[in-house]
């Protein structure tokens, strides 16, 4: 298997639509930090401004975030997200290992 896997996604919403986004996390957040191989799953609103987000996602594995992108649960919430988010969320994968 792989190294783990590091995701940084921000997602904005549309204007006023911030809590659409609380709402969509709430009721993934239990599933998805059941599948195998997640290792965190957490949204946090950035300071002062309602519309914006950070996802932080640990994966074991690219098998298992590849696995996980492919869950009905996960295709629902994609098909779903354009009717409150600004845009497509910018995925950042970070490096295994943190600087020195």
């Amino acid at each position: 298997m792989s190294q783990p896997i590091q995701l940084v996604i921000l997602i904005t919403t549309l204007p006023g639509r911030g809590r659409e986004q609380i709402a969509a996390y709430e009721r993934l957040a239990p599933i998805v930090r059941a599948e195998p191989g997640c290792l965190q799953y957490d949204l946090h609103q950035v300071s002062g401004e309602p519309d914006r987000f950070v996802l932080i996602e640990r994966w074991s594995s690219k098998e298992t975030l590849a696995a996980h992108d492919a869950t009905p649960h996960m295709i629902e919430a994609d098909a779903a997200s354009p009717t409150f988010r600004a845009g497509p969320a910018d995925v950042i994968q970070l490096v295994a290992e943190p600087l020195a």
